[in-house]
């Protein structure tokens, strides 16, 4: 498989490595030096490409992906509140697009635990909840895609809970999510239940970027030939 990776930060070389050893070429690399490269006409030379850059430009690289009519992986965090216009133009080009806050199985495993736990707790209104999220001093947005991805769920089964809020909170229709930024820190996302009896907790850290690399690979693999909108759920069958 010929990929094209847009941004070359520290997770795309973590990408690279990945995608040689599993035995794929990479046709394109795009960072920081050389953004005259992010063409549409480079961009076709790629069977998939993996986007993972900032919230900035994250849009307009997916756009660019789909316009060239090459099946893109995007891993950018920050910019969703465009996503639905990323997903008519996917369909309209008759594309395809898999976006994942995090590419982590592990991550996504925790996904549906958090899922499920919230359901559980769902008919006891005795407990509170709270996300906190830890990462490194150079993550851009806050909070994390993967913090907005697990208050989501829990949203899904908590219906007082009706919007979250990146500051402590004590208003009950707000789920709180705290930001903290230290290095060195991959990542950390703890899910807290809290009551007057007891404390339930669930907590998922990285160790470093191979996770994630592993994958955005491995849904580069799934999406390569395919057209629609996917997530990491359908690549893991969870």
């Amino acid at each position: 498989m010929k990929i094209a990776l847009i941004g070359y930060g520290k997770m795309g070389h973590a990408i690279e490595e990945i995608a040689l050893q599993r035995g794929h070429e990479i046709v394109l690399k795009v960072g920081i030096e050389n953004i005259q490269d992010n063409t549409i006409e480079n961009i076709k030379k790629a069977d998939v490409a993996i986007e993972f850059t900032g919230p900035e430009v994250a849009f307009d690289n997916v756009i660019k992906c789909l316009d060239a009519g090459v099946p893109v992986v995007s891993g950018s965090t920050g910019w969703l509140q465009r996503f639905n216009e990323a997903k008519e133009h996917c369909t309209k080009k008759n594309g395809a697009l898999l976006y994942a806050s995090n590419f982590s199985v592990g991550v996504n495993i925790f996904f549906a635990i958090n899922k499920k736990l919230a359901d559980l707790v769902a008919p006891h209104p005795e407990y509170s909840v709270s996300i906190t999220e830890l990462h490194h001093t150079q993550k851009k947005d806050a909070p994390s895609g993967t913090a907005i991805t697990l208050a989501e769920g829990i949203m899904g089964s908590l219906s007082q809970k009706k919007k979250w809020v990146n500051e402590p909170t004590n208003n009950p229709t707000e789920l709180e999510i705290i930001s903290e930024r230290i290095d060195p820190a991959p990542g950390t996302h703890t899910i807290t239940y809290k009551s007057e009896i007891d404390d339930i907790e669930i907590k998922h850290t990285a160790h470093n970027r191979k996770g994630f690399a592993s994958g955005a690979v491995l849904a580069a693999e799934f999406l390569q030939n395919k057209k629609g909108i996917y997530t990491m759920s359908d690549v893991l069958g969870l």
